[in-house]
């Protein structure tokens, strides 16, 4: 399947900033059942200082606002060819070590509340791809999809705790069990296709688990299933902070206001 992605994101500042530094993860991967067939990346409002590969094998830009600017605008587009691997990405990645993937952060540092969860499925009788799936349905039975409630620095613990959250919370809270039962795991930041849907609010985000011996494993709990064709995997991380789209710092006493603008589609078939 051809999917053709346009992602907007323009912040908008009151007042001059003396300083600003986004870090873009914006071009998709490729590899593991996708191909970027055309991907472009356009800035408004600042340069383009450096562009490079992390330790997760994720592209990078770092872009610095211009001198005096009042907005900066980040238009990224492309075409991707995707495949549907039933969420088997494979053996690949950078060049993180697996361990790596088996230490908490501050965002899945697990609580109690997070390893009573572990601790219903420590036995695998089915084998271990099973009890990650149930360990995924689990989670979507316990924290209830539900925007605008948590944001970026809700940390699993707290997710589950409240009982709600975004896809962001249900792959912080996969990340923190999965590890708790062993398994390396990583957050995913991307892009879904969503049926009879164009526009959208946000990009997507989901969980892999590394299972032997298929290697990474995609797990996106709030649909319920695995990533298939209509998934664009973008950038891989440890948790969210280290896959964000967008991530930066400034220097300016304004206030700051965030627009994003998202469409994907599939291509018609030739």
């Amino acid at each position: 399947m051809r999917l053709t992605v346009s992602h907007t994101t323009t912040y908008a500042y009151d007042s001059p900033d003396h300083y600003a530094l986004q870090q873009l993860r914006l071009r998709p991967k490729s590899g593991a059942g996708q191909t970027i067939l055309e991907w472009h990346t356009e800035i408004s409002g600042g340069l383009k200082q450096l562009s490079y590969v992390d330790h997760h094998n994720n592209h990078v830009d770092l872009v610095v606002i211009e001198q005096g600017a009042m907005e900066i605008t980040v238009v990224s587009r492309g075409v991707v060819e995707v495949e549907d691997r039933a969420g088997v990405v494979g053996k690949l990645r950078g060049l993180a070590p697996l361990w790596l993937f088996e230490a908490p952060t501050a965002a899945t540092e697990p609580g109690p509340r997070l390893k009573k969860l572990a601790s219903q499925f420590k036995a695998a009788p089915e084998g271990e791809l099973a009890r990650l799936h149930q360990l995924s349905a689990a989670i979507l039975a316990d924290v209830t999809y539900d925007k605008g409630r948590t944001d970026a620095t809700t940390t699993a613990e707290e997710a589950l705790a409240a009982g709600h959250g975004v896809c962001q919370d249900h792959a912080h809270i996969f990340i923190a069990v999965a590890r708790l039962l062993g398994h390396p795991a990583r957050y995913v930041s991307g892009y879904l296709l969503m049926e009879g849907q164009t526009e959208q609010e946000a990009s997507h985000a989901w969980a892999e688990a590394w299972v032997e011996p298929l290697g990474w494993v995609g797990f996106d709990v709030s649909n319920g299933i695995c990533p298939d064709a209509r998934y664009v995997r973008v950038a891989t991380g440890r948790d969210y902070a280290e896959a964000a789209p967008i991530h930066g710092l400034r220097m300016g006493s304004g206030a700051e206001s965030l627009a994003v603008s998202l469409q994907v589609a599939a291509e018609a078939a030739q």
